[in-house]
């Protein structure tokens, strides 16, 4: 089962993808795809539901981020063999753990803003795990029963801010636009397997990334697994896990985001993301 939010950035309402890629409105059916609708109970009784019963929305309707009421956004680092490679780091020896705001989460297709005075903004095409039961002190064998889902996560990256700044990774990974996801959650039913999935990244047509979650250091279990020895995990939740090789910092030379750039993001069986990059006004 696909499921989306549509609408009006702060007004988006819940939605479906039938079986011909259509989005069919589900507003009067829960209010939100969000905490509450990501119980089992209430996945099961959505995936019941014809979706050709349902009102029919238009194709180019804006569609924002595929989860809302997001608790906390957790992201890992490092977390594919090549990528710590090109960033010439060793392989972590457990998980690499940075938050970012949840003000950073936009929609698949929503603009990414930078500020005239960043010149070092990074994409970083990941696995998005939606966390659908609360996850407190978990086994690695019972995890993915928590997870409701999966999704694309752009984990947008302010490099200066990041690494040459001073303090923890947050403050150059949290700005407004800083975290496209969607376009859909796809529910774990659909995804056989969390560490075969084929992620692809292009910058103005050009390919960047192209890797398989089966490059992961540590895999979606292992990950939700971990973290919920750290902090509960509750519903709503995004754990972004890590990027493969192909960011611009690992370019030679390094390259970097600019305005009138264009992203394409896919991961298999996840759908697509398309996106421009535009300047902020800092003044407003």
């Amino acid at each position: 089962m696909k499921l989306v939010r549509h609408g009006e950035p702060g007004c988006e309402h819940p939605g479906m993808v039938d079986a011909d890629g259509r989005i069919r409105d589900l507003s009067h059916k829960i209010s939100d795809i969000g905490p509450n609708s990501l119980r089992s109970e209430v996945l099961t009784a959505l995936s019941e539901i014809d979706p050709y019963s349902l009102p029919e929305l238009d194709e180019n309707i804006r569609l924002g981020s595929c989860v809302g009421g997001v608790g906390k956004v957790v992201c890992i680092g490092l977390n594919y063999i090549d990528h710590a490679r090109e960033a010439e780091l060793p392989e972590p020896k457990e998980p690499i753990v940075f938050l970012k705001a949840t003000t950073a989460l936009c929609g698949p297709n929503d603009s990414i803003r930078i500020a005239p005075d960043w010149a070092k903004t990074d994409w970083e095409i990941e696995l998005g795990v939606v966390i659908g039961t609360p996850a407190r002190f978990v086994q690695k064998g019972d995890a993915l029963q928590h997870v409701a889902g999966y999704c694309i996560a752009n984990d947008v990256s302010e490099r200066h801010l990041q690494l040459e700044r001073s303090g923890q990774w947050t403050k150059g990974k949290s700005a407004d636009t800083f975290c496209p996801l969607g376009p859909w959650l796809v529910t774990r039913d659909e995804i056989s397997d969390p560490s075969a999935l084929e992620l692809n990244l292009w910058l103005n047509g050009k390919l960047k990334q192209s890797s398989s979650t089966s490059n992961m250091v540590f895999d979606v279990g292992y990950l939700v697994s971990f973290l919920s020895h750290f902090m509960t995990l509750m519903p709503g939740d995004v754990i972004c896990t890590g990027t493969p090789a192909g960011v611009g910092m690992g370019q030679k030379p390094p390259q970097f985001l600019s305005v009138g750039d264009r992203l394409r993001l896919k991961i298999a069986g996840l759908g697509q993301q398309d996106c421009n990059v535009e300047s902020v006004n800092v003044n407003c």
